[in-house]
């Protein structure tokens, strides 16, 4: 099976998005800057060195600058062991890839694809795995 590892979803106001999360849920939030997007990383549990979480089952997140070419809802981004061989039963399944593989430093690599009902999904080819 492959796990789910990651949300993500859409922000207007990045300062407001950080208060509001960090407030409410008492999450680390962390700006990663213009070099990645304007992407905010999300610590929603305790995590070790390699900032993975320690609590089994408990993912983290990211937030995006909302934007036409991106989804206005939450998405989850699942873990394969090999992404191009999961990009392959993607389009055999009657879905689609959302542009090119690309690497996410530290991280691995990534793609979004769209599923058979119109959903938007990440996949991540995690380096550790």
């Amino acid at each position: 099976m492959n796990p789910v590892v990651h949300f993500e979803m859409p922000y207007e106001e990045k300062e407001r998005l950080v208060q509001f999360y960090t407030q409410v849920f008492g999450w680390d939030m962390n700006y990663l800057g213009k070099e990645m997007g304007e992407y905010v990383v999300a610590s929603t549990t305790e995590t070790d060195e390699n900032h993975m979480p320690i609590k089994s089952g408990a993912i983290g997140g990211g937030f995006y600058p909302n934007s036409p070419d991106m989804p206005k809802s939450p998405s989850v981004v699942i873990a394969v062991e090999d992404i191009n061989a999961a990009i392959k039963r993607v389009t055999n399944a009657g879905g689609k890839i959302l542009g090119q593989t690309v690497e996410i430093p530290s991280i691995g690599q990534y793609v979004a694809i769209i599923d058979s009902e119109g959903n938007r999904v990440g996949m991540l080819q995690p380096f550790e795995m």
